[in-house]
């Protein structure tokens, strides 16, 4: 039975912090007062999104704005008003000082619990895949239909897996994740290594360049603040490439490792006048035509 819609007065006295937490952002530190975050709003690799436990309100220092738990709701799923609500009245505890207590300056794990495992099969995540004009056989290759529970109620979601065994988990409405938060690594051998930043940029790429991907490995940060941690794995290729997000932290990040690694270039003219690699497939024009690729990656 679904939990009755709340205004938004009732809305606003939900804990930032926990809202944060469900959705799978772990924070960097925390004291008695706040709590730092990574933004959840853009990719950052020092934490400089603030959330006050006495006002309940937050502030991302990178962009120079704040608010409540509605305002940041629809930025984090770039929804209206009403829909941040629904997403609210789904079972997010009001905030308390006993969930604060437990949670320590190293932060917590997120409360998802992987249920099953399945072939991507649900017409609500084909209709995602659509929306983002991703194949569904490409999908297949590097994801799967991740069924989990939260907080005591059961959620799916596109699921592409890490290099420590946990998920990132994508579907319409929010994006999160299971414990442990790691890198994802397709090692098949190859000589090229790609770089990307997520699950969609994977998809994404596999459409617009495939003979690329089909005889690279593939290595998806899922955060930049993996990077560091990254290198010593690139450093074993002859080639690497980057296709990594277009925005301010994404060009630090390109420039970086452009000056740390060896046989290095940045590929991110494939989609130059955008964002990433899938604001390019979806608003871009290509002329390349759709081919499977192969299956070795499982």
């Amino acid at each position: 039975m679904k939990t009755k819609k709340m205004n938004c007065e009732e809305a606003r006295s939900i804990g930032i912090f926990e809202t944060l937490i469900k959705m799978g952002h772990i924070p960097t530190r925390k004291s008695e007062r706040e709590a730092w975050f990574l933004s959840p709003l853009r990719s950052e690799t020092e934490a400089s999104f603030k959330v006050s436990f006495k006002l309940n309100r937050w502030y991302d220092f990178g962009i120079g704005k704040g608010g409540n738990v509605i305002d940041l709701v629809c930025l984090i799923l770039n929804c209206s008003v009403a829909e941040a609500l629904t997403y609210l009245s789904d079972g997010i505890p009001v905030s308390n000082s006993s969930l604060n207590r437990q949670i320590g300056s190293s932060g917590i794990e997120p409360a998802n619990k992987v249920l099953k495992i399945l072939p991507i099969e649900h017409k609500i995540l084909k209709k995602y895949l659509h929306t983002r004009n991703i194949p569904l056989e490409i999908a297949k290759i590097y994801c799967k239909e991740i069924q989990y529970k939260c907080n005591g109620r059961n959620f799916f979601a596109l699921g592409l897996q890490n290099y420590l065994g946990g998920w990132e988990l994508r579907n319409l409405y929010f994006k999160t994740s299971t414990p442990p938060k790691s890198y994802s690594y397709l090692n098949q051998g190859n000589e090229h290594i790609i770089v990307l930043e997520g699950m969609f940029d994977l998809l994404s790429l596999a459409v617009l360049a495939p003979e690329e991907v089909d005889y690279s490995d593939l290595l998806i940060l899922n955060s930049l603040s993996f990077l560091p941690e990254v290198l010593e794995i690139l450093n074993h290729y002859s080639i690497v490439t980057l296709y990594l997000d277009r925005d301010s932290a994404g060009i630090k990040a390109t420039e970086y490792v452009l000056r740390t690694v060896h046989h290095c270039k940045d590929g991110s003219s494939l989609f130059k006048g955008h964002k990433d690699v899938n604001e390019k497939l979806v608003h871009g024009t290509h002329d390349r035509k759709f081919k499977p690729l192969k299956t070795t990656t499982g």
